[in-house]
């Protein structure tokens, strides 16, 4: 997953990742410029984040709702586990 430290909607996907057990890797584009560049190609010259690849498929979910991340999972068969306690 693509990020920024300042999106609110990459806080929101990481913690409902997190909260269903879907693992995942977190790379922040500040911090590296070719994981920018990637998510500026992939997303039609925008830095749109988060940004979710899975298999060598990319999809923003700036805007997020949970039905972007459900279809998006859905896509690629990954379904959330029973919530874990916090």
């Amino acid at each position: 997953m693509y990020t920024t430290s300042w999106c609110g909607d990459c806080v929101v996907t990481k913690s409902y990742l997190q909260k269903f057990a879907i693992p995942f890797r977190e790379i922040n584009i500040e911090a590296d410029p070719e994981a920018a560049e990637f998510v500026m190609k992939v997303n039609g010259g925008r830095r749109s984040v988060p940004t979710l690849v899975y298999n060598g498929d990319a999809a923003s979910l700036s805007g997020f709702s949970r039905a972007k991340l459900d279809a998006f999972l859905a896509r690629h068969q990954l379904r959330p586990q029973r919530p874990q306690s916090v």
